[in-house]
């Protein structure tokens, strides 16, 4: 009885004891877990109505405006930018439209709504595409800039890899001003290299700030097993704002050249040059009527070396391009030149390498419409 009367008055103690425990503040640490995740759940789901998924697909007897997701459709992620309708994407991702597929999006793995090219820009990888129509008010992305960017920020990628609707990955900046080769045949500078999760599928989606802004544009993983390695690259935002709008308004923008082929960095290095070395000069470019030479196809004898364009030293292709964009289309440049250990000063016409009339992609087996 005795045991039994002291186990009784212990149970009001015990009871106490664990509501006070209850009731006490949770650890600073957890607090500040809590705060985070809350933080990353606001991030997602004001961003996620932003982000799409671009497919292409073959005419199999379902009509074009079919919003029936398939196995296998995905081609990509999108960016809503505006209002009006207008995505941002990756060039490479509409590739397949020149194999006379039709293209489409879709948002939050449910309805596929029609859409049109309307511009692309190979060169930096972007395209921009819009909406045939949209049934629902649309959110654009929020942007922010990237020239501020620093290397160990957190970073955020929203897309759909392997076709899974609006992934999010995390992650930090790892490095800035990586140079990314594109099919153009070209260099991006500036590139974001990062090891948020990036893998096929996350192409044209968006790299987020810690607030939720747009800093770069998802684009390309190194990997020999094509799965994400922790080493994945955006466009900056920086290059979008200013590709976006000119996409947007002319369905191009001028590639600024004067007709010549450059050998790559690793190239010249394994030279021992210092420049840009003339591999190749197209006929009757500025380049051709300026009398630049190339490396000798037989002897491979070295031509001339382009040091400096008005001022701007040059190393390689992003040099080149930025000192002739900074240049302009219709302008003279100066190029500095060294050529069989003198150097000279040649005068050079800038002009748009890129054909005239908006870049829209068509399949190969359709005639263009007038």
């Amino acid at each position: 009885m005795t045991y039994l009367f002291r186990h009784m008055q212990m149970r009001p103690l015990a009871l106490a004891l664990l509501g006070l425990v209850l009731l006490a503040p949770v650890p600073a640490s957890a607090q500040s877990l809590e705060a985070l995740e809350r933080e990353i759940v606001g991030l997602f789901e004001r961003a996620a109505p932003s982000v799409v998924s671009i497919s292409l697909r073959r005419e199999n007897g379902l009509p074009r405006n079919s919003d029936r997701p398939r196995a296998g459709d995905g081609a990509g992620s999108g960016i809503v930018w505006d209002t009006a309708g207008h995505i941002v994407t990756n060039a490479h991702v509409l590739e397949g439209m020149a194999e006379g597929r039709v293209l489409s999006v879709t948002f939050d793995g449910t309805k596929r709504l029609p859409a049109s090219v309307v511009g692309m820009a190979p060169e930096v990888d972007l395209a921009v595409i819009r909406l045939d129509r949209a049934d629902e008010p649309l959110r654009p992305v929020a942007r922010g800039t990237s020239a501020d960017l620093k290397v160990g920020q957190l970073v955020f990628a929203i897309g759909n890899p392997f076709g899974l609707d609006r992934s999010l990955s995390q992650g930090i900046i790892s490095a800035l001003d990586r140079k990314l080769p594109t099919v153009a045949g070209r260099e991006v500078a500036g590139v974001i290299q990062t090891d948020a999760a990036i893998n096929p599928g996350n192409s044209g989606g968006p790299l987020l700030d810690a607030r939720g802004r747009l800093i770069g544009v998802n684009t390309a993983i190194l990997s020999r097993s094509g799965t994400s390695a922790g080493v994945g690259f955006s466009v900056p935002v920086d290059t979008v704002n200013r590709i976006v709008p000119a996409l947007i308004r002319d369905g191009r923008v001028p590639r600024p050249g004067i007709g010549v082929v450059i050998a790559s960095e690793e190239e010249a290095e394994r030279m021992g040059v210092d420049g840009a070395i003339v591999l190749q000069i197209a006929p009757n470019t500025p380049a051709a009527r300026a009398g630049l030479r190339p490396v000798d196809p037989e002897s491979k004898k070295l031509g001339d070396v382009i040091a400096s364009i008005d001022g701007m030293r040059v190393r390689n292709v992003p040099d080149l391009a930025v000192a002739l964009g900074r240049a302009g289309v219709g302008n003279r440049a100066t190029l500095e030149v060294r050529r069989d250990g003198q150097t000279l000063r040649l005068a050079v016409d800038v002009i748009d390498l890129n054909p005239p009339g908006p870049m829209v992609p068509r399949p190969a087996n359709r005639p263009p419409q007038p």
